[in-house]
């Protein structure tokens, strides 16, 4: 894996760049739309390549470790042919699955035992462990198994959690090194910075991660529900460690608003549930600000969703349709709301590359983050 740096906004640290990988380039700042089993909910993969235009979607080891198994994956060559997905894809390590499930899980130094969501069965999750699943699911990027710790959490635990997530790093790095990829394919490791919302804990595990000198670099936990300044404060002193020429992926974020100023930080890769959760739901993200396109304001509006985004959908249908689908539960309603909430998560990052490699970016993310954040 390779990442090229094009160009760094003068009055940020806002960074446009390439990422290569065994499945196509990624042009970074980037969304990846969350595929937790190996799909992203309501959407098909021909509409996330030709409508949406993802670059890269996830998928969680936890999940597909449980559903649909490790020997049927590897039996179809790997979570690519799965699911028919020619592009890249990155998994997960299962770190924040297993951090929910805090009543059905046993933390030690050897790894985690768990119980299945599916089912109460009994699990138990290695670093290496974890690592050899991740090179049978096949992603192009592989996560490291981590604690992530939840908020608010106190200096004392934080701080073993992290040591202990560093142990585990150096298990996940010793395995992957004394293994091979399964599908011919390079696959990359990103360690992950943890510490709660703590600044030496964060500079400490920021130091360490980078230490190891992987292809790219991970910031989690971050998004368990600590103020957004909190965020942006441990995200900037974390990014003031990390190489400049790799990656930095903030794990789980987030709204429009945090993922403009996040990338004015220096982050190049996020991911969030929200476009697609919040669309089930009916809250649509647009150009012009927030829709909940449940309430009553919308039912006789037949202008289009979001004419100034394009796009198939955000342009053909109105809103009071898509209003009529959504109350009356009907799964299209579903799928238009998804579909468009992640063409306008990747309309919005391909924007702020647009305005870094223009030179323009500080002044816009300005103005932007006002227009994406109001309710309309």
């Amino acid at each position: 894996m390779k990442f090229e740096l094009h160009a760094t906004d003068v009055a940020s640290r806002a960074r446009a760049g390439s990422l290569h990988t065994g499945h196509g380039v990624i042009p970074t700042p980037i969304f990846m739309p969350v595929g937790t089993a190996g799909s992203v909910k309501a959407v098909h993969q021909r509409e996330l390549e030709h409508d949406i235009d993802a670059k890269i979607i996830l998928g969680n080891t936890y999940h597909l470790y449980l559903r649909p198994g490790l020997d049927l994956l590897q039996q179809a060559g790997g979570l690519h042919r799965f699911n028919g997905w020619g592009r890249p894809i990155l998994t997960d390590s299962g770190g924040y699955q297993v951090y929910s499930l805090a009543a059905n899980r046993k933390i030690k130094e050897e790894g985690v035992t768990f119980k299945s969501h599916i089912d109460g069965s009994n699990h138990f999750f290695s670093p290496e462990g974890v690592m050899d699943i991740e090179r049978g699911i096949g992603a192009d990027i592989i996560m490291a198994f981590d604690e992530c710790t939840p908020y608010p959490c106190d200096y004392g635990y934080a701080k073993k959690s992290m040591e202990l997530t560093h142990r585990w790093l150096q298990r996940c790095v010793n395995r992957v090194k004394e293994t091979h990829p399964h599908y011919g394919y390079e696959q990359a490791l990103f360690p992950i910075v943890q510490g709660s919302v703590y600044k030496d804990l964060r500079q400490q595990s920021a130091e360490v991660i980078a230490s190891h000198q992987q292809p790219g670099n991970a910031i989690g936990g971050l998004s368990v529900g600590e103020p957004h300044e909190l965020m942006y404060e441990m995200t900037e002193l974390v990014c003031g460690i990390l190489p400049a020429h790799k990656p930095r992926y903030l794990m789980g974020v987030g709204t429009p608003e945090n993922m403009l100023e996040c990338i004015a930080l220096g982050i190049d890769m996020f991911d969030c549930v929200m476009p697609t959760r919040n669309a089930r739901n009916g809250m649509l993200f647009t150009t012009q600000g927030i829709i909940n396109i449940r309430n009553e304001k919308w039912k006789a509006d037949l202008s289009p969703i979001n004419e100034t985004l394009g796009g198939h959908v955000s342009t053909f249908y109105s809103k009071a349709y898509l209003r009529h689908l959504i109350i009356n539960k009907e799964i299209l309603g579903a799928q238009i709301a998804s579909i468009h909430n992640l063409t306008f998560y990747l309309w919005l990052v391909r924007q702020a590359r647009a305005q870094i490699l223009a030179g323009t970016f500080a002044g816009w993310k300005t103005a932007m983050v006002k227009t994406v954040s109001q309710r309309l």
